[in-house]
């Protein structure tokens, strides 16, 4: 069992929540935050404390009405052995949660992994505050929405195929690189809040198994595949007749990579390649030395190490190689990116601010939007950035947005044709 050691600041919150009722109460903040939790529940006795700490402070500090919060790899990376670390995190989470003035909670966790068809490891977790006047969540089966939400607490775990306030599902078999199934997928809810209608949207895409045919060309066969996977994903709710079409946040571990050939070449302009074959072929690697014989970059199938690694992927020249979403920009929108790389970062409570020398520094965890999004909400009130720069939060740390929501958008956005 973990316990917070600070208790929850309810001073802050109430500071906060008297300064923002000076501004203007006809619209509702959002906090939206993505996490991939994977690395937690391998380590609960020393990482799930700092990592909940960690979100409550942010969370306090900017008092939002409505909370949105996407998890990837819930039950950790060996999700057999961990997965029983689930509802003790909940648990928790709930518990601190309850001190504020949030009191509608709903929480979708997808931990049947006897299920491989259906398995994502997802977690959709969502409060909302009680000066909410209208919230409404959308009903898949009924193709309508359920009537207003009581006060309390709903927890849907373990196998939630049925729940149908939620639409969850993986990608198809033949998406998956060398056909294995993966946890790889998307859960979905769509909410009135306060007579504006929003889908919020987990996503989870396909990582890089090997840095050496990462970097053999850009796009990458990766990073084709996430992106055929995310387009069929938007395509999915474009298409969808019986529940219509409402502005969208999608938001999770994309995986989006840096252009690894493009930062090799960059790294690489004035040294030599050395190629070390070892007998297993997997143990292939490529050194690029300096002209004193010196290792400054290696880059092997999971190795990724530079003689400047702390520092050099921290620098503002790597955002020019963040390209995955540039062909997609008619489709998805997404706010400037001021913070560093969200992964991968050392998983060691002592190394909190070090890259593991695995792969190439990337933002994996993002925040996008339907372009229609602007319609719905305040466009300069937003702030889009990393919860946990200086603390240990796993190999990813968190990313999360605020934005203002207008009321009362939903009649002139929302169409619906059964």
């Amino acid at each position: 069992m973990f316990r917070l050691k600070v208790p929850f600041d309810t001073q802050v919150w109430e500071t906060s929540e008297k300064m923002e009722s000076k501004g203007d109460q006809s619209d509702t903040k959002l906090l939206l935050v993505t996490a991939n939790v994977g690395s937690l529940f391998e380590d609960p006795q020393r990482l799930l404390t700092i990592w909940l700490e960690e979100f409550i402070s942010n969370a306090t500090r900017v008092n939002p009405k409505f909370l949105a919060l996407h998890l990837q790899e819930v039950g950790g990376k060996t999700y057999e052995n961990s997965m029983g670390n689930v509802q003790e995190f909940i648990r928790c989470l709930c518990e601190e949660m309850a001190k504020t003035d949030f009191v509608h909670v709903h929480i979708y966790m997808d931990e049947d992994f006897k299920s491989a068809e259906h398995f994502t490891a997802l977690g959709n977790i969502y409060f909302g505050h009680k000066d909410i006047c209208l919230l409404r969540i959308w009903n898949f089966l009924t193709h309508d929405w359920d009537e207003k939400l009581d006060k309390g607490n709903r927890i849907y775990s373990g196998n939630i195929e049925n729940v149908p306030t939620k639409e969850k599902a993986k990608f198809p078999q033949h998406f998956f690189p060398e056909c294995k199934w993966s946890r790889k997928g998307f859960m979905r809810t769509r909410w009135e809040i306060n007579g504006t209608a929003v889908d919020l949207v987990n996503i989870h895409l396909f990582h890089d198994a090997s840095n050496l045919d990462a970097c053999k060309d850009f796009p990458s066969v990766y990073c084709k595949t996430r992106r055929r996977a995310l387009v069929h994903t938007i395509e999915r709710f474009h298409l969808d007749e019986k529940n219509g079409s409402v502005p969208f946040f999608i938001f999770g571990d994309f995986n989006f990579r840096c252009d690894t050939a493009g930062v090799v070449k960059e790294l690489t302009a004035n040294l030599t390649a050395h190629r070390v074959q070892s007998v297993k072929n997997e143990n292939t690697k490529i050194n690029y030395r300096n002209s004193d014989g010196n290792n400054i970059l290696t880059v092997g199938k999971k190795e990724f190490c530079h003689a400047d690694h702390q520092l050099k992927f921290k620098e503002f020249w790597l955002k020019d190689y963040d390209k995955e979403l540039e062909p997609l920009r008619d489709i998805l929108v997404e706010y400037p990116i001021s913070f560093i790389p969200s992964y991968p970062f050392e998983e060691d409570p002592e190394m909190p601010t070090d890259y593991m020398s695995t792969r190439c520094p990337s933002w994996c965890d993002r925040i996008l939007m339907a372009p229609q999004i602007k319609d719905i909400i305040k466009s300069d009130e937003w702030k889009y950035d990393m919860i946990g720069q200086t603390v240990c939060m796993g190999d990813h740390k968190p990313i999360y947005l605020t934005v203002h929501l207008k009321p009362n958008k939903d009649l002139s956005l929302f169409r619906k044709s059964i």
